[in-house]
């Protein structure tokens, strides 16, 4: 059979082409080489709680057209991302609010947060040349020295004077009590998980999983008009202008006999000393009920390492430095030559992407290409 696309990768990107196209009245075949559809976003069942396989996954955006699309496939919860930092036991509240700056100075008023703030803030001179100048020139060096160093250098994989400023242009700060991490008109997580709401959008699509595009590129290739390919952008061309650099994180995921282990969804570690980077507990996610409402009596947690990547791994973030910048539009003036092969999402266009922000790039790829 003849498919009008071949789409390759079954995550929010080619999930939300395949439906579009598919509702266009275009043939279309999706493949993907993980067992399972849905990505980096997929979910599984583990003892009735929708454990986040490739890490925590918080729907958030304030782009409506994107929740108004989206929430067609599942509906979504009132779960609101206020992570804990543990800096060697002390506890503090993220995103930097007044609960944090309460903890760390004793402050009470915002009047008070700002002076602390401003006093420490004047230690940088100038435009900040890297991240850690960047950070104190936000937030002074105490909140940078708790909070951000050692988790940044443990995500990185390097110290923070080597790492570029830009990483971190946005630091949530409030001045109030307010410990909603995301300042997004909406946010949730999708009732009966993600992999739920990505197969709600492949229905009656045709997926083959297990099957890897590369080793059967041509008679793939051969079965489509077109190809819609979210894969790596480096691994489409053979790395031949050598390998785009990301990191990748581990996860140690373990089911305990108790009802609570930490309390919150996420708990980020932010001393250097501990080796991971952070602890989700899953079930806080849909707040530790079943699909019925009652309680759950076991928990699922992850430890998360930060690690460089390299072939084998996933690739999870993007290394946008200068270096790769450069290679990647390398790569991209190559990409711009296929005339059958589109490239989308966070690997195919080597960018950070949000789930609201991918769904977004897929939607205007469709309004462009499903005319």
């Amino acid at each position: 059979m003849k498919y009008d696309y071949l789409i390759v990768g079954s995550g929010l990107y080619g999930a939300v082409f395949a439906h579009e196209a598919k509702k266009a009245g275009k043939s279309v075949l999706v493949i993907d080489k993980r067992p399972n559809i849905a990505g980096n976003v997929y979910t599984e069942d583990v003892e009735g709680i929708h454990v986040h396989k490739y890490g925590a996954h918080i729907f958030h955006t304030n782009n409506t057209e994107v929740w108004n699309y989206i929430t067609q496939f599942a509906t979504f919860n009132r779960f609101t991302n206020s992570p804990v930092a543990n800096y060697h036991g002390e506890l503090f509240s993220l995103p930097f609010n007044m609960y944090t700056f309460n903890k760390m100075w004793g402050v009470v008023t915002p009047e008070e947060a700002v002076a602390k703030i401003s006093e420490q803030r004047k230690e940088i001179t100038g435009e900040p040349k890297n991240l850690e100048e960047q950070a104190i020139s936000l937030v002074g060096r105490d909140i940078y020295e708790k909070l951000i160093k050692g988790y940044t250098e443990k995500q990185w994989g390097r110290d923070c004077k080597d790492l570029p400023a830009f990483i971190i242009k946005r630091l949530p700060v409030r001045l109030t009590f307010d410990n909603n991490y995301f300042n997004a008109l909406y946010q949730g997580i999708p009732v009966g998980g993600y992999t739920q709401m990505v197969a709600n959008m492949l229905e009656g699509i045709e997926v083959r999983l297990n099957t890897d595009y590369f080793e059967h590129k041509a008679e793939l290739d051969a079965l489509a008009d077109k190809v819609i390919y979210t894969g790596p952008i480096d691994a489409y061309f053979d790395f031949k202008l050598g390998a785009l650099e990301y990191r990748s994180v581990c996860f140690e995921t373990e089911t305990l006999d108790i009802p609570n282990y930490q309390g919150n969804a996420a708990v980020n570690y932010t001393d250097r000393e501990t080796p991971w980077t952070r602890i989700i507990e899953h079930k806080w996610f849909e707040f530790g009920k079943d699909a019925e409402g009652n309680d759950l009596p076991k928990t699922v947690i992850s430890r998360e390492y930060s690690s460089e990547w390299k072939p084998g791994d996933e690739p999870y973030y993007p290394v946008n430095d200068e270096k790769n910048s450069a290679l990647y539009a390398q790569y991209k003036a190559l990409a711009e030559k296929e005339s059958k092969v589109i490239f989308g999402g966070r690997l195919g266009e080597y960018k950070y992407y949000d789930m609201d922000a991918v769904i977004a790039s897929a939607l205007d790829l469709c309004e462009k290409e499903l005319k």
